[in-house]
């Protein structure tokens, strides 16, 4: 099990949002490169980016502050939001991002099946979920879809990865919600990165005693910058437990 800071940019800035609204939200750092490079000497194996303003824009918007990350870091980087075609995954691998996160779009199941067809190594699904149903475009749209059965229908097109939030934890500093992460643990053969609500190390530590195959990892957010968690410490626990490598 991996631990990974997340980098939320908006507006050129690191921000984080309660509860991914955007009215409320909280300024760290006007640089996100630097935030990077503080992640990676911290030990990151991984950085977590999200395009708060392509998430709500419905194409991404920090292409270049993407790529000015990936140069300045050799950590593996993670992109999220705004990605709804082809041509943005392209767009984004070719920036350096090793993993491009499919949030919207993955209830598209045809073009689901052809990004994975060209792509397959570098997707992840991102399934966003409050009350157990899943949301879309930043959050911002309820759905009907249950985020179990989106996990399974994914899993059936064949991804590996899933990202998964629980909306009402993130950025709360309350805890996650570990019984909504153990429901797919069980019924899926999925590696699951877990983001929302980890506010302790004691979080990781709980969320280690899950049954089954375990985590892949977990995203980490406001109590980094907050520092409620220390990264390097993190890193550590995760490192120290059963779950498995992503």
């Amino acid at each position: 099990m991996i631990a990974i800071p997340a980098i939320d940019i908006r507006g050129g800035n690191v921000v984080r949002l309660n509860q991914g609204k955007f009215s409320e939200e909280t300024v760290y750092s006007d640089s996100p490169v630097e935030t990077a490079k503080r992640w990676e000497a911290a030990g990151a194996e991984m950085i977590h980016v999200v395009d708060l303003d392509g998430a709500a824009e419905g194409r991404v918007r920090n292409l270049g502050l993407v790529r000015e990350i990936t140069a300045a870091v050799t950590a593996r980087i993670e992109l999220g939001g705004g990605v709804r075609d082809e041509e943005s995954i392209e767009k984004a691998i070719d920036a350096g991002v090793s993993k491009v996160v499919i949030g919207t779009r993955a209830l598209d199941a045809k073009f689901l099946e052809s990004a994975l067809r060209r792509f397959r190594d570098n997707i992840v699904v991102g399934i966003d979920a409050c009350e157990g149903l899943v949301r879309t475009k930043g959050w911002l749209v309820a759905t009907k879809t249950k985020a179990l059965d989106l996990a399974k229908e994914v899993e059936a097109l064949g991804v590996r990865t899933i990202n998964y939030t629980d909306i009402s934890k993130d950025g709360m500093l309350a805890g996650p919600n570990i019984d909504s992460v153990a429901e797919l643990l069980q019924a899926t053969k999925l590696d699951i990165v877990l983001s929302g609500g980890i506010s302790s190390v004691d979080d990781i530590r709980r969320l280690k005693k899950l049954p089954g195959r375990g985590l892949a990892g977990v995203i980490i957010g406001r109590a980094l910058y907050e520092s409620r968690i220390d990264l390097a410490e993190a890193i550590k626990e995760c490192k120290s437990s059963g779950g498995r490598e992503r």
